[in-house]
């Protein structure tokens, strides 16, 4: 994280075309490669315990990419044709390769975060309103129909108590967590919701086991403290002396923000479950990387 630090972000301007061509890389070797874990193939395997995730890495790697080719052609922005779907294109072989994993919500992640970044360079919002509409949502709905455990998953969230021994167990497991935190938790490393009742505790739903230990109140602590890094974030974009450093402020902060958003939705159920770590918190989220850009 220091020897990054060190590095001027403008750097990172030159090779905004090679950060494209090396996220297909990475996605392409992880379908020819990987190992297939629970019927998706997510990493890549150096060893039985040495692993990498290329999916996290192309999101840091779109957000330099998007940064540099949004600045190239800030005239053109505004325009709907040469701006937005000239832009918005070349999201469509890497949204493919995560499909074909399938990384769902790393897909859903990256569309978000490049959205609001082109939003900010000076894309029209409603071309994102007219493109989604007409395009977006029935993609995702036909997604979701025509995959069984996508499907599955948003009828668990509408009723996770019609199968609470299968389908539902880890998010009701979740609910019992964070109910049984009360105001100020069960204290610190004194979960019992983590001993092989909830899935996934030191990922995924690391944030139940933060309210069943911490209570309302260290929920409360930890969602002001992402909200002040999401607002210095804001101000370090608004406050960059050129284009490429505030698009690359705003790539990187619009990710935490969205990743947080998800996974605290999912595990309040208050959306469909899905595979979304905790920034700084989930023992798979590279911390590093976000830290030191």
């Amino acid at each position: 994280m220091l020897f990054i630090s060190k590095i001027d972000y403008r750097f990172y301007q030159k090779f905004y075309k090679h950060a494209w061509a090396l996220s297909f890389v990475l996605l392409a070797l992880v379908l020819v490669a990987g190992r297939e874990i629970n019927g998706a193939k997510r990493w890549l395997y150096f060893t039985d315990t040495l692993s990498f995730q290329p999916s996290e890495m192309v999101k840091i790697l779109m957000i330099i990419f998007y940064a540099g080719i949004l600045v190239k052609n800030r005239d053109e922005l505004s325009k709907y044709g040469k701006g937005f779907l000239k832009h918005l294109i070349f999201l469509a072989p890497i949204i493919g390769l995560l499909l074909l994993q399938p990384h769902f919500s790393s897909s859903i992640v990256i569309i978000g975060v490049c959205s609001v970044m082109m939003i900010v360079a000076g894309c029209k919002f409603w071309h994102f309103l007219a493109t989604g509409g007409g395009i977006g949502v029935p993609a995702i709905i036909a997604l979701i129909v025509t995959s069984p455990y996508r499907l599955q998953r948003v009828v668990t969230f509408l009723d996770p108590w019609k199968d609470a021994t299968d389908t539902g167990w880890q998010v009701i497991q979740s609910l019992y967590a964070i109910g049984s935190g009360g105001l100020f938790g069960a204290g610190l490393g004194d979960s019992k919701q983590k001993y092989l009742y909830i899935p996934e505790p030191e990922n995924d739903f690391i944030f139940s086991i933060l309210g069943e230990e911490l209570g309302f109140i260290g929920c409360v602590v930890v969602i002001i403290l992402f909200a002040i890094l999401i607002w210095r974030g804001v101000l370090i974009a608004m406050k960059a002396p050129d284009m490429f450093g505030s698009l690359l402020a705003v790539g990187i902060t619009s990710l935490i923000a969205i990743q947080v958003i998800i996974n605290i939705a999912v595990v309040t159920s208050s959306m469909p479950a899905t595979g979304m770590p905790l920034p700084f918190f989930s023992y798979r989220r590279y911390c590093t990387i976000y830290t030191a850009l």
